[in-house]
């Protein structure tokens, strides 16, 4: 079992569902995703730039599916939220799956990734 897998199963409920549903949506939407585990939490990554990640804040009662880039988006997704007074990072807070709006999600998603292949053709020029 790899690093990110391991954390994900070590997850109480309903974190645990939560994480592993919102993971096979991003594997699924973003095939070529690259699946990290950095800083204690898995990240996913989209052309060798890190897209998002999966965290449980403490004394939340939510999975925090934070988008590194998500200042970037908030104006098209006012779901993103400012937490923690964070710079770049916004993200969206999933209390339970019956909230989870994954239409939406694949949105944000593509999007994103979107924004970051427009950022790396920007640094190669």
């Amino acid at each position: 079992m790899n690093p990110v897998e391991q954390y994900l199963f070590n997850q109480k409920e309903p974190y645990q569902s939560i994480m592993l549903y919102i993971r096979s949506v991003i594997l699924k939407t973003l095939p070529s995703a690259e699946e990290r585990y950095s800083y204690k939490i898995p990240f996913y990554h989209h052309n060798k730039k890190p897209l998002c990640y999966l965290n449980i804040l403490k004394g939340t009662n939510y999975v925090d599916v934070a988008f590194v880039q998500g200042i970037f988006l908030q104006d098209k997704f006012p779901q993103l939220k400012d937490t923690n007074n964070r710079k770049q990072v916004r993200s969206i807070q999933v209390k339970s799956l019956e909230d989870f709006d994954e239409f939406l999600f694949v949105s944000l998603l593509q999007e994103a990734s979107v924004l970051l292949d427009k950022s790396k053709r920007a640094w190669n020029i």
